[in-house]
């Protein structure tokens, strides 16, 4: 079940992304699959330093609404971030690796989230 907290980071987060001209964002509700999370949010960037401005851009967005998250790895090499803040995991990629991990396809039973949907 989704909670309103995973939906407030949800909207933030895609805010964010948008902000930072983020590539094919995509954000999926995962909370009937599994219990990782309630939403996996994934987004591409052009090249390394956009894929990390959009994790900086999150993190401090998230951060001023006060959620800490509660790890993030791959910010050195910036091929993957993933941001686990418990109820969203925040997926930013290189666009080469967006295409070889594929994600939506993982978790293509996830229901595909509109912008419009996370706002009302």
């Amino acid at each position: 079940m989704v909670t309103n907290n995973s939906k407030e980071m949800a909207k933030i987060t895609a805010a964010a992304l948008e902000e930072k001209k983020a590539k094919d964002l995509k954000v999926l509700d995962i909370s009937d699959v599994s219990v990782l999370a309630d939403y996996f949010i994934i987004a591409s960037g052009s090249n390394h330093n956009q894929v990390q401005a959009m994790a900086d851009e999150v993190e401090e967005r998230l951060g001023q609404a006060g959620f800490v998250p509660k790890q993030i790895e791959g910010y050195q090499t910036a091929n993957w971030i993933l941001m686990d803040y418990q109820d969203i995991i925040i997926h930013i990629f290189d666009e080469e690796n967006r295409l070889f991990y594929d994600l939506e396809r993982i978790w293509r039973d996830g229901n595909l989230v509109e912008k419009v949907d996370l706002e009302a």
